[in-house]
């Protein structure tokens, strides 16, 4: 039996454009473009055409980047906004965790509040006293319940906007990205209480950017993309599939940017890269490959970086050293080898040839980084030099700071309570 279902659905907005605002309705009779200045410049498809349907006891998630049309899907759901076309039907009383507290009157108490805001989600006023302790408890708020909502802080109307929604005990539960504002504290708890609906086979609609719970928590997944539903589908391939096509975007996007020439102080045009050496032993060309052997710009800090060399001896030689350095955007080495080092012992090259690198694991924070290769002699003469010439994205989800991530993990004694991450 579906708890709800999602038929073929368009929602369009109308764009106006900012060059056709006036500043007052005389001025717009006056010069006469009253009329242009109410047109709409455009449509804009929040949805195109989406159908789907959730399952009674399902937890259903949805994914996709910002603007993607997650929100205005939980909107029409929820009853808060309809569609332009098609149909969305629900069965079962739905509460809406979908910006928090954005009902509540400043004016007046968070007690008063809460009668008023569970009236409007349906309960009845002797509903709303019997759950009265449990929502004040929950939001944490005994001591401030009486005072006026404008006195809160943005965390308190959260957990008060949480509190009363979680607790109106809903068939279809809608959640709309809330948690991420949450303290470190509040959010478990928050989780805990989803569990809990989902341990009594309520429906949920979850709509987070946090994919590890999306994956931890979810039955089926829903990928959103420019008002599209992309796929549908078990959570892990979505979300595999849906961060596969975001790292190709970044691929795409990075690419674009490291062409567009830096601007120098004076405004003339400057360039991060340098070269030198007079190329006896020359570096023709430099890839930047995964553990695949795909080339890439942009890694994990879990990835394999394998830097491929194609070189070329002009000249027979026997005394030769390769070497790579990373370096961030402040010019920090990050890290730097060569095969000099390393303890290798040149013994001769000549014509071409090629040289890899392979980095097993990257172990770097989330940044742009850029890579200098040479070829010079053991004293130091430099045959190609490389400097900044290559660049490359970490891209992470993890919150390090510093350069390095270092392998690590957490160990706690009996006494100490403390709940692991999500997933």
């Amino acid at each position: 039996m579906h708890a709800i279902e999602v038929d073929h659905v368009f929602r369009i907005y109308q764009k106006y454009s900012a060059r056709h605002r006036f500043q007052t309705f005389k001025s717009a009779l006056v010069k006469g473009d009253l009329f242009r200045a109410l047109r709409p410049d455009e449509l804009v498809t929040a949805l195109d055409d989406v159908t789907l349907s959730v399952e009674k006891g399902q937890t259903f998630g949805v994914i996709g980047e910002n603007g993607s049309g997650k929100s205005t899907l939980l909107k029409l759901i929820a009853g808060i906004a309809k569609p332009t076309k098609g149909e969305v039907r629900t069965q079962g009383k739905i509460s809406a965790l979908i910006e928090l507290g954005a009902g509540f009157h400043p004016e007046i108490t968070g007690r008063e509040n809460i009668f008023i805001n569970g009236i409007m989600l349906g309960l009845t006023k002797k509903e709303i006293s019997a759950k009265f302790d449990d929502i004040v408890a929950f939001a944490e708020l005994e001591e401030f319940i009486d005072a006026p909502v404008k006195t809160y802080s943005s965390g308190m109307y959260m957990r008060l906007g949480f509190a009363i929604a979680i607790n109106v005990n809903p068939e279809i539960l809608l959640i709309d990205e809330v948690l991420a504002v949450g303290d470190a504290a509040f959010v478990p708890r928050c989780l805990d209480r989803i569990d809990d609906f989902r341990r009594r086979k309520k429906t949920i609609l979850f709509v987070s950017h946090d994919l590890t719970t999306v994956k931890k928590i979810c039955d089926r997944v829903a990928w959103l993309k420019s008002g599209r539903v992309q796929m549908i589908g078990e959570p892990k391939r979505i979300v595999d599939a849906y961060l596969q096509d975001v790292a190709e975007r970044q691929e795409r996007s990075f690419e674009r940017r490291q062409q567009e020439p830096a601007a120098a102080p004076d405004g003339q045009e400057e360039r991060r890269e340098n070269r030198w050496g007079k190329r006896e032993i020359e570096i023709t060309r430099v890839s930047l490959k995964n553990a695949r052997g795909q080339e890439r710009r942009v890694f994990t800090p879990e990835d394999s970086l394998v830097v491929e060399m194609d070189v070329v001896a002009h000249t027979p030689a026997d005394d030769f050293v390769f070497g790579i350095g990373l370096f961030n955007s402040q010019g920090i080495c990050c890290y730097g080898t060569n095969t000099q080092l390393e303890d290798y012992e040149a013994v001769s090259i000549q014509g071409e040839g090629k040289v890899v690198c392979r980095i097993e694991t990257l172990s770097l924070v989330n940044g742009t980084y850029y890579l200098d290769v040479a070829i010079h002699k053991r004293d130091g003469y430099p045959y190609d030099y490389h400097r900044n010439l290559y660049s490359l994205l970490v891209s992470s989800t993890h919150k390090d700071v510093g350069i390095g991530r270092l392998a690590h993990g957490w160990s706690f004694s009996p006494g100490i309570g403390i709940k692991p991450p999500q997933g």
